[in-house]
């Protein structure tokens, strides 16, 4: 059931969002009962301003309570993935390439489950990240249980 409302705020979401150039990068709902947080995170490649997540956040409360998707109440919350946002698609892996990430294992490597560096994108379903000079270090995509992005200074 919980699943089923994600999926289909996601649905409402993507589509608001991508009619203005927008990405929904997640969408989560978190509580029960009467003290629920449906948080959606947006993002665009010049990134997002306080107007993009106002007018996703109108559009898509509208919609939620014409259709009344969230049963019970809830607090709607759009916002910036932000600098450190999580990479939860393949194509982020892409994108990014070139920032510095922190990527944790499913399954140890080695003896080891958290790796930082620099990505390098993603190659036959396998995360590259490089973390010394000529040292790159391949985990399959299914194997990364949390991946973010690290600021950069």
């Amino acid at each position: 059931m919980r699943q089923d409302v994600v999926s289909k705020v996601e649905e409402i979401a993507q589509r608001v969002a991508a009619s203005d150039g927008l990405e929904v990068v997640e969408v989560e709902l978190k509580g029960s009962g009467g003290n629920q947080l449906l948080r959606i995170s947006i993002d665009k490649p010049a990134g997002v301003s306080h107007a993009d997540c106002e007018l996703v956040s109108q559009q898509v409360g509208t919609i939620l309570d014409v259709e009344d998707v969230v049963p019970g109440h809830y607090t709607l919350e759009v916002s910036s993935p932000g600098v450190e946002r999580k990479l939860l698609k393949p194509n982020d892996y892409i994108r990014f390439q070139g920032k510095k990430a922190k990527i944790v294992l499913r399954e140890p490597l080695g003896q080891q489950r958290h790796f930082e560096g620099t990505l390098a994108g993603l190659h036959e379903g396998a995360v590259v990240l490089s973390v010394g000079p000529d040292r790159l270090l391949r985990f399959p995509l299914n194997q990364v249980e949390r991946a973010n992005l690290k600021f950069e200074w």
